[in-house]
């Protein structure tokens, strides 16, 4: 995925169709419900809690999806350049992690 591209491509919808922006607290309480979604669609999916008949149309890839949406929602009105932000994670990620997961024995 191009982050900088997909950013772009929300900015534009959000201008063609979203009128504007929700402010960045609307946004975060938007963000928390669709994370909670996730939780819900993986906690029926793979955990131990059954299906209620609304959970039918949940699907974890749009929720993911929705996540991601605002994720970007809320990296556009702050500035915030995620593909840069992104790239500099992975390398600090790598630094920090490159052999202390591989010696971790619980993994194995």
């Amino acid at each position: 995925m191009d982050i900088k591209n997909s950013q772009k491509k929300v900015d534009n919808w959000i201008k063609k169709y979203g009128v504007r922006y929700f402010d960045i607290m609307t946004n975060m309480a938007i963000l928390t419900e669709e994370v909670g979604e996730v939780a819900r669609v993986i906690s029926r999916e793979y955990g131990e809690q059954s299906k209620k008949n609304q959970d039918e149309s949940l699907n974890l890839s749009e929720e993911l999806s929705d996540v991601l949406f605002v994720v970007f929602c809320i990296a556009n009105q702050t500035n915030i350049d995620l593909q840069s932000e992104f790239d500099k994670k992975l390398i600090k990620k790598t630094v920090r992690d490159s052999i202390r997961h591989s010696e971790n024995k619980k993994l194995f």
